[in-house]
């Protein structure tokens, strides 16, 4: 069998885009801990780029558009359904999370892989997932 020429390797980044530039600058960076990598205001596009950091090297770019539309439905619209976030702990990073008034759902159990999950909202209503490593 031939090795395919598309050798994936790893999630990069993933692109957001914030309807409020300095309340998701917040909460990625002073709720989650993200680490700030760059960030720029981009004039001809009226927008701001913010890069953030996982540990593990994959990052977030953190936009902001003039105006940008309101995303389609949750859960099922087609598209990206959520972002999850691996933890050690879900119980304690949920417990984390509501101290900064972060409203975050009941722990649940996978039923397949019996991992403790919970989802939680960014400040534009987008889904994002604890998930037990």
């Amino acid at each position: 069998m031939s090795t395919p020429a598309l050798q994936l390797q790893a999630v990069h980044h993933v692109a957001l885009i914030a309807s409020d530039y300095a309340r998701s600058k917040h909460f990625y960076v002073e709720v989650l801990g993200l680490k700030v990598v760059a960030e720029h205001y981009r004039a001809a596009r009226d927008s701001w780029k913010l890069d953030l950091a996982l540990p593990d090297g994959t990052q977030l770019e953190l936009f902001s558009f003039p105006a940008p539309p309101a995303r389609p439905s949750r859960p099922e619209a087609c598209g990206l359904r959520h972002l999850c976030f691996a933890v050690v702990d879900v119980a304690a990073a949920k417990q984390a999370l509501e101290a900064q008034g972060v409203v975050v759902e009941d722990i649940r159990v996978d039923e397949y892989t019996g991992k403790r999950f919970t989802f939680f909202a960014d400040p534009d209503g987008l889904p994002l997932e604890l998930y037990e490593a």
